[in-house]
């Protein structure tokens, strides 16, 4: 069961700076800000020791929030101390399922995280970005696939075309395959009626407990204000699912990504990365700071609203 307390791994300063958050819960904040530049993006193995061997066991059930999405792979270390089967849920405008290095990055974590036995199955919701086609799908997790143990339900996309790699058969897509190439129908969330959706998808799940990890990108811009493109989602369908989940499921565990701050990195090679993995153009670029706190902070605010009732 979820704590009453939250939790800021305080990387880049994106939540301490909202009050109206920090007034209405018991907080507890670690600060990891020396590690912003090294953490960001991607991190090497003794870099992700240091942040897991600095993590309180005990605060593992608090709803924590990371900051940026440039720090999803944290969810990777929070999910590791899961230690009993769950299953993990993610909501995300990217899949975060690449399977070639960095390791330890926010777009290899899923991947990562699956190498954890307890987690049974995990369902990626509310895709949309270019992750789930041409090249970029060639270093998609693919495998995880198989068994059904990883779903990935898009909000939108088109059907993709993948070249030389199998596709399993999996309940959340179909597939045409050819002899060089498969082609994927995406079982598109757009087409659904969420809340049943929702009813279905969890009836399947083999335990009843969960751990959801959010990130805010997955929404339109008018509920999170982002360091990457904006999803499809509006807050009301995000907030739908999460209660559907939090009436019928079992939360032990949640984190949340997509505040805002900017992309600074450490050293040349994460520079020239963080280039060209940042869109060039943002939701974000003509809005004021007080609007970007404002908007971030009460999406925050209904998920732990909703996550509590």
């Amino acid at each position: 069961m979820l704590n009453k307390a939250i939790r800021i791994l305080n990387f880049d300063n994106s939540l301490i700076r909202q009050a109206g958050l920090l007034s209405r819960y018991s907080t507890k904040v670690t600060d990891f800000t020396s590690l912003n530049s090294s953490a960001r993006l991607f991190m090497p193995h003794a870099l992700r020791r240091e942040i897991a061997d600095s993590l309180i066991p005990q605060e593992k059930n608090y709803p924590t929030f990371l900051g940026s999405g440039d720090f999803h792979h944290i969810s990777e270390i929070l999910t590791s101390q899961v230690n009993e089967p769950v299953c993990l849920i993610v909501f995300d405008f990217h899949p975060d399922w690449d399977i070639m290095p960095p390791r330890f990055g926010c777009g290899s974590w899923v991947t990562q995280a699956l190498k954890n036995k307890h987690i049974s199955k995990c369902l990626l919701i509310g895709m949309g970005s270019g992750d789930l086609s041409g090249p970029a799908l060639l270093t998609g997790g693919l495998g995880a696939l198989a068994g059904n143990r990883l779903e990935i339900y898009p909000y939108r996309h088109k059907p993709s075309r993948v070249y030389f790699r199998s596709v399993p058969e999996n309940n959340s897509i179909k597939v045409k395959r050819g002899f060089f190439s498969s082609r994927i129908i995406w079982h598109e969330l757009e087409k659904e009626d969420l809340a049943d959706f929702t009813l279905k998808l969890i009836k399947l799940l083999p335990v009843q407990k969960i751990y959801i990890s959010i990130d805010k990108d997955c929404l339109k811009s008018d509920f999170a204000l982002t360091n990457w493109e904006q999803g499809y989602l509006s807050l009301v369908q995000l907030l739908t699912m999460l209660k559907i989940m939090r009436e019928n499921l079992d939360i032990i565990g949640l984190d949340v990504v997509g505040d805002y701050s900017l992309p600074v990195v450490a050293g040349r090679l994460k520079a020239v990365i963080s280039r060209l993995d940042h869109p060039r153009k943002l939701a974000v670029d003509n809005c004021s700071a007080d609007l970007i706190l404002s908007v971030n902070q009460q999406t925050n605010l209904a998920i732990l609203q909703e996550i509590f009732s």
